[in-house]
Protein backbone atom coordinates (compact mmCIF):
# COMPACT_ATOMS: atom_id res chain seq x y z
CA UNK A 1 0.00 0.00 0.00
CA UNK A 2 2.81 2.32 0.92
CA UNK A 3 4.61 1.43 -2.30
CA UNK A 4 1.54 2.31 -4.43
CA UNK A 5 1.11 5.64 -2.57
CA UNK A 6 4.77 6.48 -3.20
CA UNK A 7 4.42 5.78 -6.93
CA UNK A 8 1.28 7.93 -7.17
CA UNK A 9 2.97 10.82 -5.32
CA UNK A 10 6.04 10.56 -7.54
CA UNK A 11 3.89 10.62 -10.66
CA UNK A 12 2.02 13.70 -9.45
CA UNK A 13 5.26 15.47 -8.57
CA UNK A 14 6.75 14.70 -11.99
CA UNK A 15 3.64 15.95 -13.78
CA UNK A 16 3.73 19.17 -11.78
CA UNK A 17 7.42 19.73 -12.61
CA UNK A 18 6.85 19.08 -16.32
CA UNK A 19 3.94 21.51 -16.38
CA UNK A 20 6.02 24.17 -14.63
CA UNK A 21 8.94 23.64 -17.02
CA UNK A 22 6.63 23.83 -20.02
CA UNK A 23 5.19 27.10 -18.74
CA UNK A 24 8.62 28.51 -18.05
CA UNK A 25 9.88 27.51 -21.49
CA UNK A 26 6.90 29.13 -23.20
CA UNK A 27 7.36 32.35 -21.26
CA UNK A 28 11.06 32.58 -22.09
CA UNK A 29 10.44 31.73 -25.72
CA UNK A 30 8.23 34.81 -26.08
CA UNK A 31 10.98 37.12 -24.76
CA UNK A 32 14.11 38.31 -26.67
CA UNK A 33 17.32 37.84 -24.67
CA UNK A 34 18.57 41.22 -23.44
CA UNK A 35 21.89 40.87 -25.26
CA UNK A 36 20.07 40.52 -28.59
CA UNK A 37 17.82 43.56 -28.22
CA UNK A 38 18.42 46.32 -30.82
CA UNK A 39 20.20 49.37 -29.33
CA UNK A 40 17.88 52.27 -28.77
CA UNK A 41 19.07 55.83 -29.43
CA UNK A 42 19.22 57.90 -26.28
CA UNK A 43 16.44 60.48 -26.51
CA UNK A 44 17.69 64.04 -26.91
CA UNK A 45 17.38 66.19 -23.82
CA UNK A 46 15.28 68.95 -25.33
CA UNK A 47 15.10 70.71 -21.98
CA UNK A 48 18.88 71.27 -21.75
CA UNK A 49 20.05 74.80 -22.44
CA UNK A 50 23.47 76.39 -22.82
CA UNK A 51 24.78 79.91 -22.29
CA UNK A 52 27.63 81.59 -24.16
CA UNK A 53 29.07 84.89 -22.91
CA UNK A 54 30.83 87.11 -25.46
CA UNK A 55 33.27 89.65 -24.07
CA UNK A 56 35.00 92.60 -25.73
CA UNK A 57 36.94 95.69 -24.68
CA UNK A 58 34.97 98.12 -26.87
CA UNK A 59 31.72 99.89 -25.95
CA UNK A 60 28.08 99.33 -26.87
CA UNK A 61 28.45 101.89 -29.68
CA UNK A 62 31.08 99.80 -31.44
CA UNK A 63 30.32 97.73 -34.56
CA UNK A 64 31.76 94.67 -32.77
CA UNK A 65 29.07 94.96 -30.12
CA UNK A 66 26.39 95.39 -32.79
CA UNK A 67 27.73 92.31 -34.58
CA UNK A 68 27.66 90.30 -31.37
CA UNK A 69 24.05 91.33 -30.77
CA UNK A 70 23.19 90.19 -34.30
CA UNK A 71 24.88 86.87 -33.53
CA UNK A 72 22.86 86.60 -30.31
CA UNK A 73 19.56 87.26 -32.10
CA UNK A 74 20.13 84.73 -34.86
CA UNK A 75 21.62 81.97 -32.69
CA UNK A 76 18.84 82.16 -30.13
CA UNK A 77 16.23 82.13 -32.88
CA UNK A 78 17.73 79.13 -34.72
CA UNK A 79 18.29 77.10 -31.55
CA UNK A 80 14.82 78.01 -30.21
CA UNK A 81 16.41 79.51 -27.13
CA UNK A 82 18.44 76.42 -26.23
CA UNK A 83 21.67 78.38 -26.67
CA UNK A 84 21.44 81.72 -24.93
CA UNK A 85 24.01 84.39 -25.81
CA UNK A 86 25.01 87.20 -23.46
CA UNK A 87 27.14 90.11 -24.68
CA UNK A 88 29.49 92.02 -22.36
CA UNK A 89 31.13 95.21 -23.72
CA UNK A 90 33.66 97.58 -22.09
CA UNK A 91 35.92 94.87 -20.61
CA UNK A 92 33.19 93.62 -18.27
CA UNK A 93 34.59 90.08 -18.55
CA UNK A 94 38.17 91.34 -18.41
CA UNK A 95 40.74 92.25 -21.03
CA UNK A 96 40.89 90.17 -24.23
CA UNK A 97 43.73 88.00 -22.96
CA UNK A 98 41.83 87.33 -19.72
CA UNK A 99 38.78 86.14 -21.63
CA UNK A 100 40.94 83.95 -23.87
CA UNK A 101 42.45 82.24 -20.83
CA UNK A 102 38.99 81.60 -19.40
CA UNK A 103 37.89 80.10 -22.73
CA UNK A 104 40.91 77.82 -22.89
CA UNK A 105 40.08 76.45 -19.43
CA UNK A 106 36.58 75.49 -20.59
CA UNK A 107 34.52 78.49 -19.48
CA UNK A 108 31.45 79.33 -21.55
CA UNK A 109 32.99 82.53 -22.91
CA UNK A 110 34.12 83.89 -26.28
CA UNK A 111 36.25 86.90 -27.16
CA UNK A 112 36.57 89.36 -30.01
CA UNK A 113 40.32 88.82 -30.22
CA UNK A 114 43.04 89.97 -32.64
CA UNK A 115 45.66 88.49 -34.92
CA UNK A 116 48.57 89.67 -32.76
CA UNK A 117 47.26 87.76 -29.76
CA UNK A 118 46.48 84.71 -31.88
CA UNK A 119 50.03 84.77 -33.25
CA UNK A 120 51.25 83.76 -29.80
CA UNK A 121 49.50 80.44 -30.53
CA UNK A 122 50.11 80.08 -34.28
CA UNK A 123 52.94 82.41 -35.42
CA UNK A 124 51.82 82.67 -39.07
CA UNK A 125 48.58 84.38 -38.03
CA UNK A 126 50.73 87.29 -36.88
CA UNK A 127 51.27 88.37 -40.46
CA UNK A 128 47.78 89.91 -40.39
CA UNK A 129 48.88 92.03 -37.42
CA UNK A 130 52.08 93.17 -39.12
CA UNK A 131 52.23 96.70 -40.55
CA UNK A 132 50.96 97.28 -44.09
CA UNK A 133 50.52 93.60 -44.99
CA UNK A 134 47.13 94.57 -46.47
CA UNK A 135 46.08 98.02 -47.62
CA UNK A 136 42.33 97.94 -47.13
CA UNK A 137 39.30 95.93 -46.05
CA UNK A 138 38.96 94.14 -49.39
CA UNK A 139 42.48 92.73 -49.16
CA UNK A 140 42.02 91.79 -45.51
CA UNK A 141 38.78 89.95 -46.31
CA UNK A 142 40.41 88.10 -49.21
CA UNK A 143 43.22 86.99 -46.92
CA UNK A 144 41.13 85.78 -43.96
CA UNK A 145 38.69 83.86 -46.17
CA UNK A 146 41.48 82.11 -48.11
CA UNK A 147 42.35 78.45 -47.66
CA UNK A 148 45.85 79.55 -46.64
CA UNK A 149 44.64 81.61 -43.69
CA UNK A 150 41.98 79.09 -42.69
CA UNK A 151 44.70 76.44 -42.50
CA UNK A 152 46.69 78.69 -40.17
CA UNK A 153 43.89 79.54 -37.78
CA UNK A 154 42.61 75.96 -37.80
CA UNK A 155 45.79 75.05 -35.91
CA UNK A 156 44.68 76.90 -32.76
CA UNK A 157 42.47 73.93 -31.88
CA UNK A 158 45.55 72.05 -30.64
CA UNK A 159 45.96 74.78 -28.01
CA UNK A 160 42.41 74.60 -26.68
CA UNK A 161 40.73 77.22 -28.88
CA UNK A 162 38.28 77.32 -31.76
CA UNK A 163 38.03 80.26 -34.18
CA UNK A 164 34.36 80.62 -35.03
CA UNK A 165 35.09 83.18 -37.75
CA UNK A 166 37.91 85.61 -38.56
CA UNK A 167 36.02 88.26 -40.51
CA UNK A 168 35.17 90.97 -37.95
CA UNK A 169 36.63 94.18 -39.42
CA UNK A 170 37.26 96.94 -36.91
CA UNK A 171 38.94 99.44 -39.22
CA UNK A 172 42.36 100.88 -40.02
CA UNK A 173 44.49 101.90 -37.05
CA UNK A 174 46.02 105.39 -36.92
CA UNK A 175 48.23 107.33 -34.52
CA UNK A 176 46.43 109.62 -32.08
CA UNK A 177 48.63 112.10 -30.21
CA UNK A 178 48.78 115.58 -28.72
CA UNK A 179 51.57 116.66 -31.08
CA UNK A 180 51.38 116.80 -34.86
CA UNK A 181 52.74 113.64 -36.51
CA UNK A 182 53.56 113.70 -40.21
CA UNK A 183 56.57 111.37 -40.46
CA UNK A 184 58.18 108.62 -38.33
CA UNK A 185 60.67 111.08 -36.83
CA UNK A 186 57.75 112.94 -35.22
CA UNK A 187 57.03 109.86 -33.10
CA UNK A 188 60.49 109.85 -31.55
CA UNK A 189 60.31 109.91 -27.75
CA UNK A 190 56.52 109.56 -27.65
CA UNK A 191 55.10 106.82 -25.44
CA UNK A 192 52.38 105.26 -27.56
CA UNK A 193 49.98 102.76 -26.09
CA UNK A 194 49.81 99.28 -27.62
CA UNK A 195 47.92 96.13 -26.51
CA UNK A 196 51.27 94.59 -25.56
CA UNK A 197 51.56 91.75 -28.07
CA UNK A 198 55.14 91.42 -29.37
CA UNK A 199 54.32 92.13 -33.00
CA UNK A 200 52.37 95.30 -32.10
CA UNK A 201 55.19 96.42 -29.85
CA UNK A 202 57.86 95.78 -32.50
CA UNK A 203 55.80 97.61 -35.14
CA UNK A 204 55.25 100.76 -33.09
CA UNK A 205 58.89 100.85 -31.99
CA UNK A 206 60.04 100.39 -35.60
CA UNK A 207 58.00 103.41 -36.68
CA UNK A 208 59.78 105.58 -34.13
CA UNK A 209 57.64 105.63 -30.97
CA UNK A 210 58.19 103.99 -27.60
CA UNK A 211 55.55 101.26 -27.42
CA UNK A 212 53.88 101.15 -24.01
CA UNK A 213 51.58 98.26 -23.07
CA UNK A 214 48.30 99.33 -21.51
CA UNK A 215 44.84 97.75 -21.30
CA UNK A 216 42.29 99.48 -23.51
CA UNK A 217 40.15 100.42 -20.54
CA UNK A 218 43.09 102.33 -19.07
CA UNK A 219 43.90 104.42 -22.15
CA UNK A 220 41.65 107.40 -21.32
CA UNK A 221 43.01 107.90 -17.79
CA UNK A 222 46.49 107.02 -19.06
CA UNK A 223 46.35 109.92 -21.52
CA UNK A 224 44.90 112.24 -18.91
CA UNK A 225 47.63 111.43 -16.42
CA UNK A 226 50.42 111.50 -19.04
CA UNK A 227 51.22 107.81 -18.53
CA UNK A 228 51.24 107.69 -22.34
CA UNK A 229 51.55 110.47 -24.91
CA UNK A 230 49.28 108.87 -27.45
CA UNK A 231 47.79 105.67 -28.79
CA UNK A 232 47.08 103.96 -32.08
CA UNK A 233 43.59 102.73 -32.70
CA UNK A 234 40.72 102.44 -35.17
CA UNK A 235 38.01 105.09 -35.53
CA UNK A 236 35.08 103.22 -33.92
CA UNK A 237 37.11 102.45 -30.79
CA UNK A 238 38.40 106.03 -30.55
CA UNK A 239 34.87 107.41 -30.76
CA UNK A 240 33.44 104.82 -28.37
CA UNK A 241 36.08 105.63 -25.74
CA UNK A 242 35.67 109.39 -26.38
CA UNK A 243 39.43 109.81 -26.73
CA UNK A 244 38.80 112.84 -28.93
CA UNK A 245 38.07 114.72 -25.70
CA UNK A 246 41.71 114.59 -24.61
CA UNK A 247 43.77 114.13 -27.80
CA UNK A 248 44.28 116.79 -30.48
CA UNK A 249 45.71 115.04 -33.54
CA UNK A 250 45.14 111.94 -35.64
CA UNK A 251 47.69 110.97 -38.29
CA UNK A 252 46.03 108.66 -40.82
CA UNK A 253 48.82 106.13 -41.16
CA UNK A 254 46.55 103.08 -41.50
CA UNK A 255 49.45 100.89 -40.41
CA UNK A 256 47.19 98.01 -39.32
CA UNK A 257 43.93 96.85 -40.87
CA UNK A 258 42.28 95.34 -37.84
CA UNK A 259 40.45 92.17 -38.89
CA UNK A 260 39.48 90.19 -35.80
CA UNK A 261 38.33 86.67 -34.90
CA UNK A 262 35.55 85.52 -32.62
CA UNK A 263 37.27 82.88 -30.49
CA UNK A 264 35.78 80.26 -28.15
CA UNK A 265 37.28 77.45 -26.10
CA UNK A 266 37.33 73.97 -27.62
CA UNK A 267 35.97 72.36 -24.46
CA UNK A 268 32.80 74.42 -24.44
CA UNK A 269 32.37 74.26 -28.22
CA UNK A 270 32.59 70.46 -28.24
CA UNK A 271 30.10 70.25 -25.36
CA UNK A 272 27.42 71.62 -27.69
CA UNK A 273 25.27 69.28 -29.79
CA UNK A 274 26.56 68.89 -33.35
CA UNK A 275 23.69 70.79 -34.95
CA UNK A 276 24.21 73.64 -32.50
CA UNK A 277 27.93 73.78 -33.33
CA UNK A 278 27.07 74.23 -37.00
CA UNK A 279 24.63 77.02 -36.23
CA UNK A 280 27.26 78.82 -34.15
CA UNK A 281 29.84 78.60 -36.95
CA UNK A 282 27.42 79.83 -39.60
CA UNK A 283 26.09 82.70 -37.53
CA UNK A 284 29.59 83.80 -36.43
CA UNK A 285 30.54 84.21 -40.10
CA UNK A 286 27.33 86.05 -40.86
CA UNK A 287 27.66 88.32 -37.82
CA UNK A 288 31.27 89.12 -38.76
CA UNK A 289 30.08 90.36 -42.14
CA UNK A 290 27.34 92.38 -40.44
CA UNK A 291 29.84 93.96 -38.01
CA UNK A 292 32.26 94.76 -40.83
CA UNK A 293 29.50 96.52 -42.78
CA UNK A 294 28.69 98.56 -39.68
CA UNK A 295 32.33 99.60 -39.43
CA UNK A 296 32.66 100.57 -43.09
CA UNK A 297 29.38 102.45 -43.16
CA UNK A 298 30.25 104.44 -40.04
CA UNK A 299 33.83 105.58 -40.76
CA UNK A 300 32.88 108.89 -42.42
CA UNK A 301 30.54 109.78 -39.56
CA UNK A 302 33.25 108.83 -37.04
CA UNK A 303 35.66 111.25 -38.70
CA UNK A 304 33.15 114.07 -38.81
CA UNK A 305 32.31 113.59 -35.14
CA UNK A 306 35.97 113.85 -34.16
CA UNK A 307 36.56 116.89 -36.34
CA UNK A 308 33.55 118.56 -34.78
CA UNK A 309 35.11 117.90 -31.37
CA UNK A 310 38.23 119.81 -32.42
CA UNK A 311 40.55 117.00 -33.50
CA UNK A 312 42.89 117.76 -36.40
CA UNK A 313 42.98 114.77 -38.77
CA UNK A 314 45.84 114.73 -41.24
CA UNK A 315 46.50 112.68 -44.35
CA UNK A 316 50.16 111.64 -44.28
CA UNK A 317 52.54 110.07 -46.75
CA UNK A 318 52.65 106.46 -45.52
CA UNK A 319 55.72 105.55 -47.59
CA UNK A 320 58.28 106.39 -44.86
CA UNK A 321 56.17 104.54 -42.27
CA UNK A 322 56.14 101.47 -44.51
CA UNK A 323 59.89 101.66 -44.99
CA UNK A 324 60.52 102.09 -41.27
CA UNK A 325 58.45 99.02 -40.38
CA UNK A 326 59.86 96.52 -42.90
CA UNK A 327 62.20 95.06 -40.28
CA UNK A 328 59.20 93.74 -38.30
CA UNK A 329 58.71 90.79 -40.68
CA UNK A 330 62.23 89.49 -40.26
CA UNK A 331 62.28 90.11 -36.51
CA UNK A 332 59.08 88.09 -36.07
CA UNK A 333 59.99 85.32 -38.55
CA UNK A 334 57.20 86.34 -40.91
CA UNK A 335 59.16 86.78 -44.14
CA UNK A 336 57.85 83.52 -45.63
CA UNK A 337 54.29 84.17 -44.47
CA UNK A 338 54.45 87.67 -45.97
CA UNK A 339 55.61 86.18 -49.30
CA UNK A 340 52.65 83.76 -49.26
CA UNK A 341 50.24 86.59 -48.56
CA UNK A 342 51.74 88.77 -51.30
CA UNK A 343 51.34 85.89 -53.78
CA UNK A 344 47.73 85.38 -52.69
CA UNK A 345 46.94 89.08 -53.13
CA UNK A 346 48.91 89.39 -56.36
CA UNK A 347 51.40 91.91 -55.00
Amino acid sequence: MKRKLSVVLSSLLMATMLTACAGSSTSQGNQQPAADKPAQAKPADDSKTYTLKIGMVVTEKDPMYLGAMEFKKNVEERTEGKLKVEVYPSSQLGDTKDIMEQAKMGANVAAISDAALMSEIVPEIGVLAAPYVVDNYEEAEKLVTSDLFKEWYGKVSTSGYRVLSFNWYQGARHFMTNTLVEKPEDLKGLRVRTPGSPIFTDSINAMGANATALAWGEVYPGLQQKVVDGCEAQYPAIVGARLYEIVKYIAKTGHFQLMSPLVIGNKFFESLPTDMQQIVLEEAESAGTFASDQTLNGLAANEEEMKAAGVTITEVDITPFKEASKSVYEKNNLVEAKAQVDALLGK
